[in-house]
């Protein structure tokens, strides 16, 4: 097997890594719309949390009836701990706390740099060299992101400040996990993981969302319910297992960058299920961004 943490050797891209990885895209991408539409009818942590808590229950679940073990020895639950708070806990409490001192488009403009920063990382720590191509990838992508987001940057303002450091710890911790669970892999069947470390980093969501917020489940829509049931199927029971089992299969760079095409498809998605403008610059950067996903993976 090849050691994928040996300094100058390149990890081979394996195709079952690259179908994980784009039904990760897909299902992450598809959860914009749907979460926007939610947090007009719940409020953020808990509608999160309890989504996450919900998803890991049912993964946990299925994990049992497929008689994989839910048990963990005590040597991975170091490992389990830091990768749930990183991947999960920190991405979504601090990409939360961005959005009140942010716009969306540039809260997700920076916490799109989290390739960057995984790339960066993997270099010294996992001997991640990057090539040419997947340089080249990685500009393109940023190309596709900023003429999605309108091609205005980030208006820096002391104002703003505390919302652009949210996010850029948020984007930063996330490439930290996704280097962090390629240097030290959690050996336990896929759904067991994606199980446990979900669980563990909505818990703590949940349990704040329901106690400082007030929920009123009266004004859930019929929609509200239908996509609640994505949000924890779909996002969390599919998406999150299918990002765990591409990292295990792909380079922490390749698999990064792949995960930029998420903005892209929550522009097109927004555009079609709500009506958001959908127009030359988004299919362009459509057209940027799958360009570059290419390139990162040859």
């Amino acid at each position: 097997m090849l050691d994928l943490t040996t300094p100058g050797v390149r990890p081979r891209i394996a195709p079952a890594g690259l179908i994980f990885l784009a039904i990760t895209s897909i299902g992450w991408g598809f959860n914009w719309p749907v979460t926007k539409f939610l947090l007009a009818e719940l409020p953020p942590l808990t509608l999160r949390g309890v989504t996450g808590v919900l998803g890991a229950l049912l993964l946990a679940l299925l994990a049992v009836i497929r008689r994989q073990s839910l048990n963990v020895e005590g040597a991975i639950w170091p490992r389990l701990l830091t990768s749930a708070v990183l991947n999960v806990t920190g991405w979504m409490v601090l990409m939360g706390l961005a959005l009140l001192w942010l716009p969306a488009s540039e809260a997700a403009l920076i916490a799109y740099t989290m390739p960057v920063w995984a790339s960066i990382i993997a270099w010294p720590v996992l001997g991640e060299q990057p090539t040419l191509l997947r340089t080249l990838g990685l500009l393109l992508a940023f190309a596709g992101l900023a003429t999605i987001m309108g091609g205005n940057g980030i208006a820096a303002s002391v104002e703003k400040m505390p919302g652009i450091v949210m996010a850029l710890a948020g984007a930063f911790g996330f490439a930290v996990g996704t280097v962090f669970s390629k240097k030290y892999p959690i050996r336990l069947p896929p759904i067991t993981a994606a199980a446990w470390q979900i669980g563990i980093g909505c818990l703590p969501l949940s349990i704040v969302g329901l106690l400082v917020e007030t929920t009123h489940l009266s004004q859930v829509t019929p929609v509200g319910w239908w996509l609640l049931v994505y949000s924890v199927v779909g996002q969390f029971c599919i998406a999150y297992v299918s990002w765990f089992a591409a990292l295990a299969r792909l380079p922490a760079s390749v698999a990064a960058i792949g995960t930029m095409a998420v903005p892209v498809i929550g522009v097109v998605t927004s555009a079609v299920a709500l009506g958001e403008p959908l127009g030359a610059g988004q299919i362009a950067a459509l057209l940027l961004t799958l360009a570059a996903v290419v390139m990162a993976t040859r």
